[in-house]
Parts: structure tokens; C-alpha cells; sequence
């Protein structure tokens, strides 16, 4: 990373959150000269929110960031003070790993990692304007009359775009606490005459942990056995910790629902959406009144930190009511809050204006990322920077655009989401999103988009060599065991049970039977041990769901050929068992005339349409027995 003195570049970066750091680090990767612009240099990778990475479908994006050779998967595993598989009794099409952060070390890892691109330049400083000519942009203006030229622009403006902070009926400017909003660019944006609109995300309030009464909390220790994001690790750098579990009241609820005329949100002072999917205490005192408690996890910000975020209590109620109803829940009797939550509201551009690359048609040049975009979350917000940073990188190298499908990636299915059907609430990934999960899943994102990388010239030469030798065995170790073949009686021998139909089976074969276990496979082919465990799990997975592929094919195209089938105005959709009262809702409102325009409505899923097309063809099937 080298010291500020160019004043033209290939692709510059405005903004350095999420989104921004994992968008100059893939420009850069790709060999473009590049800048990344933030209003302080200490603030680049800082963690705003939850100190925490992954979970369920974020995972999966995690895992496919770093299998491009991205770095919030090694600053997680940097950073990371607990890991957990989440639905770990689950199959690992639906598994998503998530790490809880000791945010100063992640924010240092990002930094650390920043420092080591020799492409990139780092600036502190205001982004007040595009630079735009010729219909196209040509750069960005800082604040201090200081002019800088590009080829290619990013913005991930995350939050701060027109951002207001709102603690109760008390508002003002800023883009997250401590800092100021983007005031001249949103007007520079908004002059673009494209389609924007409010949302809105909120914080719980920052809690003292010398102040908790830990012993009378339950404990909820980390995986036994941690599961990492990267490919190119192994285990946790950092030491491990416990989380506390509590849980909220009936009179954490009386004095939320008293005071709701006070709360930002329900006292009419925000015209935002939030996130449905992290409801604030005010929305499950509103939402859930029939339940009397809602868990709430107590999660240390540092090893040597004593704040503690206490995630479920997210709130925008005054400061007063906050320590109120904080302090009625059991093991915070005393506690002292250090910071209280808030909600923030800001501006945000309706992604259907971009293209796959993320860049903006109306004016070329141009790539959003993060949340200006209508995305909440880390995780979605560093795979977008990604994908614009390597491809506004491509555009100033003259290369061709790197794009990301459906069925290849989740990143594939939150582009297309994104810029197909538009968002009215905070997009959020889920594993239900995606047709193809059984093949996107968090343990195979390196095999689906490692080669993708190396093409593209995005994935340097130690992951390279580390996926083409895990490659390498993984086909030698599914050879051997397919070359094998075993009659039932010696199946039966080592264990396994099955039809007496006086077929041989492979061994590769046999690994997708129920209830097989490494065990059995190294009876039948004891050389299968030689090879890493890492492979011999992969191939595991990989026999297991293979079955299950052509099906998923099958009702992947099903829907494509089924676009045009029409549906009846009359059509009952509640009747409908499987259908989310949601999805329910916006179908019978939005009355789609056929399947194509069902598929476009934001939210709807392949499950649900699946569902859908299986009762219009039981339908046909009735009117032509008549």
C-alpha cells in the first residue's frame, strides 16, 4: 500500500466498510491501480453493528468471498473468539458457519490485509462529488478542492448517505455514532434522477460487562470443533470464549409497550423500512404479543474489552426507557449502559438500475455496492463490493466482466434478486432464496468459484496451488473408491445393510447410503485413510448429495419452462399449506396473471413457486378428468 501522491487511478473506492474493503482489495487483487477513499483511515473495516460474521446464508457468502480469494472469511477466522456451525444437525446444504468477532482484531486484520495489496493507496478524506463527463464518470472530488481521476468509480456509501441517527424523539445528522453523513454527494445522487427511497436499521444499546451478573446467566460455549471460513485455514487464531444467554420479561414488555409513542419508529419520526428479519424490541412487543420472553444473547465485543452487545434488544426509545427495561431483565439488574441503541435512516437506490456487474446503465462507470443498494448485513454488503470491484476493475483493464449466476453462487442469486426484482425492505440472505442449494453449499464454495477466480486473474498463486492440489486428491480418492464394487454380502459384513438385488455397488456408491460412516468406507477400502481428512469429508459430502442433483435440475427447470402458465385471478393462495403468511399476503395483493410475474415478486422463493406450479397443474389435471 503506498503513500497518497497519484492523482489518477484505474478504480477508486468510495467508502471503507464492508463493502468498500473487499472492493479495493479485489480491484486491487486484479492489478488495477487503485484508491480507496474513507473519511478516517482508523475506521476501515469497522464493524458498526453485531460484532459478528456468517450465520445462515450469510455463511455461504462468506465461504464464496473467500474462495475468490477475498478477506472477510481470513479476518473472521483472524478475529473470531466463537464459532459455531449453525443447523449442524442439519445437512450441510442448509449449515452456515457463523464466528463472533473480537471487533479490534477484525478491524485490524481488514487493515493489515489493505496494507499488503501494492496496488492499492488508502486516502482519508470527503468524497463530495462525482466527477462526470461525457455522460460517464471520470472520477470523484474531495473535500479541499482535491480532484481525482478513475476509470472506474465504487461507492458503498453504506448508511451515510442523508443518514439521521433517531435515539427516541431526540434526531440528528450522522452516519452511524461519531460520524458525520454524506450530505453533498446524496444531493449530487439524487440529481441522477434515479428511483431512491428510506430505510432503516437500528442498534441495541452497548452494555458495560463488569456489570453483569454472569453467574445466575446460562453459557453458550463454541464448537468443540470450530469450523473456519477460509479454505486456506484450519482453526481459530484467537482465543475462544463463551456467550451469556438471557431472556426478556413481561414487564421488559410492559415498559417497551408504554413508551412506544416515544420509540423513533412508532412515534412517526421515521419513514424507513427495517429489517423484518432483526425486529427491534419495539417490533416484538408489537409483532409477537401473544409471547411473554424472547432470548437475548449476550455477546463480548473484545477478549480485552468490557462492552457487551446484547443481540436482541435493538431499540430507537429514548435513553431513559432503555436502561429501564434493560435493567428488568435478568442478570442486568445493575447493568451499566455505555452507549445507547439507536436506529439510523438513510437513503438508498433501487439496484434494478444496475447491472450484473453492479455497474449503473444510466451512467456508465459507475458501481454501488452495500447498502446503498437496499442490503443489511456485512456479508451481503462485502459480496457485492466484490463483485464491483472486480469488475470495475475489468472494465479499466480492459477484460471482460466477471458475472456471477444463479446456479453457480448465492452471490449469483442476490445480484440477480437485486436487480430483477428491486427491494421494499432490507434484503437479507437466506438459503430458501437459492434453486440450487443442494449444490450451493458453504463447504463446496471453493470448487464452485476457485477456477471462476483463477480465469478471472483475481485469485493469487498460494490459493491457487492449495484448491488444485485439494482437487487433485479429491479425484484420485473418488477414482478408488469408485473403481471398487461389493456385493451385499460384503456390505453386510462391514456393517451396512442393503437390497439383496445382486448388484455390485461401488464404494463412492455406497457413501450416499443412510446412516454410512467413515468407518464402513475404511473397512471396505482401507487406503481411502491415506488422504487428508479435509478430502475424505468432501467427498463424503459430495457422494452424499450427488443423488439429489438431477432432481434439483428437474424442478430448476420446471420452473424456467413454466413461466408463461397462467395463473387464475381466482387463484386461493391461502389455501396453500407451506406458504408463508408473508408471501400469502403479497400474492393475494399483487394478484400475479402468470408464473414469471410470481417469480418476480421480492421475497417469493423456489420452494413457494414450486408449490404454486404443483397446485395449477393439479388443477389442470381435475379440469381435464371433467
Amino acid at each position: 500500500m503506498r503513500a497518497f501522491h497519484v492523482k489518477h487511478f484505474d478504480v477508486i473506492v468510495v467508502g471503507g466498510g464492508h463493502a468498500g474493503a473487499e472492493a479495493a482489495a479485489a480491484a486491487a487483487r486484479m492489478g488495477a491501480n487503485t484508491a480507496l477513499i474513507s473519511l478516517r483511515k482508523d475506521g476501515i473495516g469497522v464493524m458498526s453493528c453485531n460484532p459478528a460474521i456468517g450465520g445462515l446464508g450469510k455463511g455461504h457468502l462468506v465461504r464464496e468471498i473467500d474462495a475468490m480469494d477475498g478477506i472477510m472469511g481470513r479476518a473472521a477466522d483472524r478475529g473470531g473468539i466463537q464459532f459455531r456451525l449453525l443447523n449442524r444437525r442439519k445437512g450441510p446444504a442448509v449449515q452456515g458457519p457463523r464466528a463472533q468477532a473480537d471487533r479490534k482484531l477484525y478491524r485490524q486484520a481488514i487493515q493489515d490485509f489493505l496494507a499488503q495489496e501494492p496496488n492499492l493507496t488508502v486516502i482519508e478524506g470527503e468524497v463530495v462529488a462525482l466527477r462526470v463527463q461525457g455522460g460517464k464518470v471520470t472520477g470523484v472530488d474531495l473535500a479541499g478542492d482535491i480532484a481525482l481521476d478513475a476509470a472506474a468509480v465504487v461507492l458503498t456509501a453504506g448508511t451515510f448517505l442523508n443518514g439521521v441517527l433517531h435515539f427516541g424523539d431526540q434526531r440528528r445528522p450522522g452516519g452511524r455514532v461519531g460520524d458525520d453523513p454524506s450530505i453533498k454527494l446524496a444531493e449530487q445522487l439524487a440529481g441522477l434522477a434515479l428511483e431512491r427511497g428510506r430505510l432503516k436499521t437500528g442498534t441495541p444499546p452497548r452494555l458495560d460487562g463488569r456489570t453483569i451478573n454472569w453467574d445466575v446467566l446460562e453459557q453458550q460455549p463454541g464448537d468443540d470443533e470450530p469450523v473456519v471460513f477460509s479454505f486456506l485455514n484450519a482453526a481459530p487464531e484467537a482465543r475462544q470464549i463463551a456467550c451469556g444467554i438471557t431472556h426478556t420479561n413481561a414487564q421488559t414488555h410492559d415498559i417497551v409497550r408504554a413508551n412506544l409513542d416515544r420509540s423513533a419508529m412508532y412515534g412517526g419520526h421515521i419513514e424507513g423500512v427495517g429489517p423484518r428479519y432483526c425486529p427491534s424490541i419495539e417490533d416484538k412487543v408489537v409483532r409477537f404479543a401473544d409471547k411473554t420472553s424472547h432470548q437475548v444473547f449476550l455477546e463480548p465485543e473484545g477478549l480485552d474489552d468490557p462492552l457487551v452487545y446484547p443481540n436482541g434488544i435493538s431499540t430507537s426509545l429514548p435513553v431513559e426507557v432503555q436502561e429501564a427495561y434493560v435493567r428488568t431483565i435478568v442478570g442486568l439488574e445493575q447493568v451499566k449502559i455505555t452507549t445507547p441503541g439507536y436506529a439510523i435512516e438513510y437513503d438508498y437506490f433501487d439496484p434494478r438500475a444496475l447491472d450484473q456487474t453492479l455497474q449503473l446503465r444510466t451512467l456508465p462507470r459507475l458501481f454501488f455496492a452495500g447498502q446503498i443498494n437496499g442490503t443489511t448485513g456485512y456479508e451481503e454488503a462485502a459480496a457485492q463490493g466484490m463483485v464491483a470491484g472486480l469488475n470495475a476493475a475489468a472494465l479499466a483493464l480492459g477484460r471482460p466482466p466477471i458475472t456471477f449466476g444463479r446456479s453457480d453462487s448465492y452471490i449469483g442469486v442476490m445480484i440477480d434478486d437485486l436487480t430483477s426484482r428491486g427491494v421494499t425492505e432490507p434484503y437479507r440472505m437466506f438459503t430458501s432464496r437459492a434453486e440450487y442449494r443442494l449444490t450451493l453449499r458453504a463447504d463446496n464454495a471453493d470448487q464452485r468459484l476457485t477456477p471462476k477466480g483463477v480465469e478471472a486473474g483475481c485469485v493469487r498463486e498460494t490459493r491457487r496451488i492449495a484448491f488444485e492440489a485439494k482437487a487433485e486428491q479429491m479425484a484420485l480418492a473418488q477414482a478408488q473408491l469408485a473403481a471398487t464394487g461389493f456385493t451385499s454380502r460384503e456390505l453386510a459384513a462391514v456393517g451396512l445393510h442393503v437390497s439383496q438385488d445382486g448388484a455390485r455397488k461401488s464404494a463412492l456408491q455406497v457413501m450416499a447410503f443412510p446412516d454410512v460412516e467413515e468407518q464402513h468406507i475404511a473397512a471396505l477400502v482401507p487406503s481411502f485413510m491415506d488422504f487428508d481428512p479435509v478430502v475424505r469429508s468432501q467427498v463424503a459430502r459430495d457422494a452424499l448429495y450427488a443423488q439429489y442433483l438431477h432432481r434439483q435440475q428437474d424442478e430448476a427447470s420446471a420452473l424456467k419452462r413454466e413461466e408463461a402458465a397462467e395463473i387464475p385471478p381466482e387463484f386461493d393462495y391461502s389455501a396453500l399449506h407451506g406458504l408463508s403468511n408473508e408471501l400469502t399476503a403479497k400474492l393475494e395483493r399483487r394478484r400475479p396473471a402468470n408464473m414469471a410475474q410470481a417469480g418476480r415478486i421480492e421475497g417469493m422463493t423456489p420452494a413457494a413457486l414450486t408449490l404454486i406450479l404443483a397446485h395449477l397443474r393439479k388443477a389442470r389435471r381435475e379440469a381435464v378428468a371433467r
